[in-house]
C-alpha cells in the first residue's frame, strides 16, 4: 500500500513566541518543521501545507527532502483539503495528516495508525486523560467534570485516502482536526495508543521539553543491521587449502573461480546481506576472467569499504567452518587476526570455529568444506 503524508504548517503559532512562526524557529539544532518533514521522509509522498509568506524559508528547511509544498487556507480544514487535492494525480492508499508543531514523533505511534487502516476507515492517537477535570471561573474551581471516556488528541491522524477527500470536499466551516471532519462524513475512527513524548508545541516552555526530547531520540536512534552469509566448496587435487585468509596444510585443495576461500566468502557474504546488497556474485561476477584466481581479500575489503561508506561499524562478525578435515582449531587464532587485520577489527570481534557434521553429507564425506557467517552493522 502507497502512503502519503500532508504536513500542515500554514499556522502563525503566535502563543509560542519568538519572532517567526513556531515551525521555523530553531530547537536541537534543526527548525521545528525539518524535524517533523524527516519523520515522514520514508513515505511513498510528502506535502508540506504553508502560509504564502512563509514559501522562501519552507524552500529551505525542505532542502533536500522529496517535499511538494503548497499555500493553505485560512483555516485548518481548508489548508489540508489542499493538500489531499494535490495527491490526487496519483493517489496513495492511505494518508496520514500531521501538526508540523509535533516534531518528535515516534514513529511506533504511526506505525500504530497504519496498523488500524488495515480494518477502518481511519484511526488517531490519543491518551486517555488522567487528571481531574475542574470547571472554573473567575479564578475559582466551580465544579469538577467527570474524566471516563475523554482522550487528549494527537497528530498523524490517518485514513484511507478516497474516504477523508470525501469527507473534506463535503465538509463545510472549520473544524478542530481531521477526525471532526471525518465523523461528520460517517466515518468510524479507531482510536490508537498515543505517546507523551508527541508533544505540541504551543507555548514558549515547550520548545525546551522538545529539545529535551529530539536529544535523548536521537542518542538512542542506532541502525543496526545483521546480515548471514553460507558458502560451500568442493575438494580438488591439491595440497592446501586458504581458510579466512590463512594458508593450511592439506592433501586437497578448495575448487573455486577466486582463491577458495570459503570462510571468507561466507563472512563477505554477511555484510553483503546486512546492507541488502546481495552477494558475492553481484559485485564480482565469476563470468568476468578478470577476478580468475583472485584474492578473496579483495571481495572483503568491498564489501567492508561499502559498509564504512554508508555510514555503518562492523561491530562483530562470527564464522564457522564445517568440515572433517582440515583441523581448523589450531589456525583459527591466526584467522581471527588475519580476518580483524583485512576488516580494521580487533581479533575479539572476530570469531572463527569449526565443527563437523558427523560424518553426514558431504562435508562428513569431505568432498568439500562449508562455511555460515553472521555480521553486524552498526550506524551510531
Amino acid at each position: 500500500m502507497k502512503t502519503a503524508a500532508i504536513i500542515v504548517a500554514a499556522g502563525r503559532g503566535r502563543r509560542a513566541g519568538g519572532p517567526t512562526p513556531k515551525q521555523w524557529q530553531i530547537i536541537a539544532g534543526k527548525p521545528v518543521a525539518r524535524w517533523t518533514l524527516e519523520a515522514f521522509s520514508d513515505l511513498d509522498r510528502l506535502v508540506m501545507v504553508i502560509h504564502p509568506d512563509d514559501e522562501e524559508i519552507a524552500r529551505e528547511v525542505a532542502t533536500g527532502l522529496d517535499v511538494t509544498l503548497l499555500h493553505g487556507a485560512s483555516e485548518r480544514a481548508g489548508s489540508v483539503r489542499n493538500g489531499l487535492e494535490a495527491l490526487a494525480d496519483a493517489p496513495p492508499d492511505t494518508v496520514l495528516i500531521h501538526d508540523v508543531a509535533r516534531p518528535c514523533l515516534p514513529w511506533s505511534v504511526a506505525e500504530s495508525v497504519l496498523a488500524a487502516l488495515e480494518t477502518h476507515p481511519g484511526a488517531a492517537p490519543a491518551l486517555a486523560v488522567t487528571d481531574a477535570l475542574w470547571t472554573g471561573a473567575d479564578g475559582q474551581v466551580t465544579g469538577t467534570q467527570d474524566r471516563t471516556g475523554l482522550y487528549r488528541a494527537q497528530t498523524p491522524q490517518g485514513f484511507r485516502y478516497p474516504d477523508i477527500l470525501n469527507a473534506h470536499r463535503t465538509h463545510h466551516g472549520s473544524a478542530a482536526d481531521d477526525v471532526e471532519v471525518a465523523r461528520a462524513a460517517g466515518l468510524q475512527v479507531a482510536i490508537v495508543q498515543g505517546n507523551a513524548q508527541n508533544l505540541k508545541i504551543t507555548n514558549p516552555g515547550d520548545f525546551d521539553r522538545a529539545a529535551e526530547i529530539l536529544a535523548k531520540q536521537e542518542r538512542s536512534t542506532v541502525d543496526i543491521r545483521l546480515g548471514n552469509g553460507f558458502d560451500v566448496h568442493a575438494f580438488e587435487e591439491g595440497d592446501h587449502v586458504i581458510l579466512c585468509g590463512v594458508k593450511i596444510p592439506h592433501n586437497k585443495a578448495l575448487k573455486g573461480h577466486s582463491d577458495a576461500d570459503v570462510g571468507m566468502h561466507a563472512v563477505t557474504d554477511a555484510i553483503y546481506g546486512a546492507l541488502a546488497e546481495g552477494d558475492i556474485g553481484r559485485h564480482f561476477p565469476p563470468s568476468d576472467p578478470q577476478w580468475k584466481g583472485a584474492a578473496s581479500e579483495i571481495f572483503l575489503k568491498h564489501a567492508v569499504d561499502l559498509a564504512r561508506e554508508r555510514g555503518f561499524e562492523i561491530s562483530n562478525v562470527d564464522c564457522t567452518l564445517i568440515c572433517e578435515r582440515p583441523k581448523v582449531g589450531p589456525h583459527a587464532a591466526a584467522m581471527m587476526d588475519e580476518m580483524g587485520r583485512i576488516m580494521g577489527l580487533s581479533p575479539d570481534r572476530v570469531s572463527i570455529k569449526a565443527t563437523t557434521s558427523e560424518q553426514l553429507g558431504f562435508t562428513g564425506r569431505e568432498e568439500g568444506i562449508a562455511a555460515i557467517a553472521t555480521a553486524t552493522l552498526v550506524k551510531p
